[in-house]
């Protein structure tokens, strides 16, 4: 099984995104004044009354709301371009035999998006038949909204998928993803791999969580 680096190799290269793939945006704006801390718990269940009607997405908050040890690491608001504070774990982890997966992140330099990094290998430029999802909520507005993650480009600085641009309205914004996403890795040309790549489908098991401010 193919292995990654650390989660500090996952950010740097998250961090190459941002000054990568967005920098056509021009200059980012300035970070937002710290943002007070939040109830994870309550925000989590506000997160399950906005699910209602998605099964999938219900699902997927119950998983978090069965572990509040976990949820509780998101009681601070994040800045831009900083990946959630609860980490995604599935069924391949990182390829290295664990169940830790990735996180989710949110960028704010082209538009508000929300995006996922991590798992074996990269990122697969084709994603058939996964699909993962976002499921977000405004605490100061009441916005709410389920979003596929779809934006990729097949290029090595590009390590996150992403939604297309997003309007959550301004203020603190909690969110989960969950879902599928294939990934891949180089290997020999042969009968089984003729295009040279490995490919594996990740099923998201715990979603990743966490708050940021828009």
């Amino acid at each position: 099984m193919h292995r990654v680096g650390s989660l500090r190799r996952l950010s740097l290269a998250v961090a190459a995104v941002a000054t990568g793939v967005f920098t056509l945006a021009g200059p980012a704006a300035p970070e937002p004044a710290p943002a007070p801390a939040i109830d994870p718990i309550a925000a989590a269940q506000q997160l399950r009354t906005a699910a209602a009607g998605n099964p999938d997405a219900a699902a997927a908050i119950e998983r978090l709301l069965a572990d509040p040890a976990a949820i509780a690491r998101a009681t601070e608001i994040a800045p831009m371009a900083q990946p959630f504070q609860v980490p995604a774990q599935s069924d391949i982890g990182r390829g290295d035999g664990g169940s830790l997966y990735g996180n989710g992140i949110a960028f704010g330099y082209d538009g508000f998006r929300f995006g996922f990094f991590g798992g074996p290998g990269t990122i697969a430029p084709n994603q058939g038949d996964a699909r993962l999802e976002v499921i977000w909520l405004n605490l100061a507005t009441g916005q709410s909204g389920t979003n596929q993650l779809i934006e990729h480009q097949d290029i090595p600085v590009d390590t996150t998928i992403r939604t297309a641009k997003l309007s959550t309205g301004a203020g603190p914004v909690v969110a989960a993803i969950y879902g599928t996403l294939w990934h891949r890795w180089p290997v020999p040309v042969s009968a089984e791999h003729p295009d040279g790549f490995a490919y594996q489908r990740g099923t998201v098991t715990m979603p990743t969580f966490g708050a940021v401010y828009n």
